[in-house]
């Protein structure tokens, strides 16, 4: 346990320094109060899922730790996964230098609404992993899985694809770019493709799922697809 905390700890630093690279290196200033507000929801959200998943349900926490094109063992997930990292690295580095030369800026209070669209995607997500116990980082099958067609996964097939892409659209908004929103788009073709990749491995390898499939018809947005 205290090995898996320790893990925790140290990803969660890597991440928050791996981002903080990717925002004032290319903004080539710390005078940037988007970014940091933006750091911050990142820091206290994590902080509060990992805290949680360390105390209610530590086999989640190592799931989601196994995380990474590496770690996936279905070579479409690997390629799929690492467009979504690199479209991660490129909304953040690209609205920095969208700060940095004053590209598209926009008015502080769209970076206001970026971030409580960001911060709304942190607790829907934690939502999906308090109600999903089984939500791993890669796609896969564990012992004893089962369906869940309840809490969020009765709106959408997806829900964590869901919370991500609401992330997605605000990060670049919180961070002061216009622009930005168009390279974040970039991301929703890997998006789209891990997602049906993964039905496919679903509806082959865990029981119920295709079932499950007719009956919540919706896999990302209600109503909509």
């Amino acid at each position: 346990m205290k090995s898996l905390n320790i893990r925790a700890i140290r990803s969660s630093l890597f991440g928050i320094l791996a981002m903080a690279a990717l925002l004032f290196l290319p903004a080539w200033t710390l005078h940037y109060w988007q970014a940091w507000v933006l750091m911050a929801i990142f820091t206290v959200g994590s902080t509060l899922t990992t805290i949680y998943l360390a105390i209610k349900d530590p086999k989640l926490l190592e799931r989601r730790m196994n995380l990474g094109p590496r770690a996936e063992k279905e070579k479409t997930q690997k390629i799929a996964v690492s467009f979504v990292l690199l479209g991660f690295t490129a909304v953040l580095a690209f609205a920095a230098f969208d700060h940095r030369f004053g590209w598209s800026p926009v008015p502080p209070y769209v970076s206001l609404a970026g971030d409580a669209l960001v911060a709304f995607g942190f607790l829907f997500t934690f939502f999906v992993l308090k109600e999903n116990s089984y939500s791993a980082s890669t796609v896969q099958v564990a012992e004893g899985q089962t369906v869940i067609s309840t809490g969020p996964y009765a709106l959408v097939r997806h829900p964590m694809y869901a919370g991500a892409l609401v992330m997605t659209a605000g990060m670049p908004l919180a961070l002061g770019s216009w622009w930005g929103v168009l390279a974040g788009g970039l991301m929703i073709p890997a998006f789209v493709w891990r997602l049906w990749e993964e039905e496919k491995f679903l509806k082959k390898n865990l029981a119920g799922y295709a079932e499950y499939t007719q009956k919540v018809r919706y896999r990302l947005v209600p109503f909509v697809w």
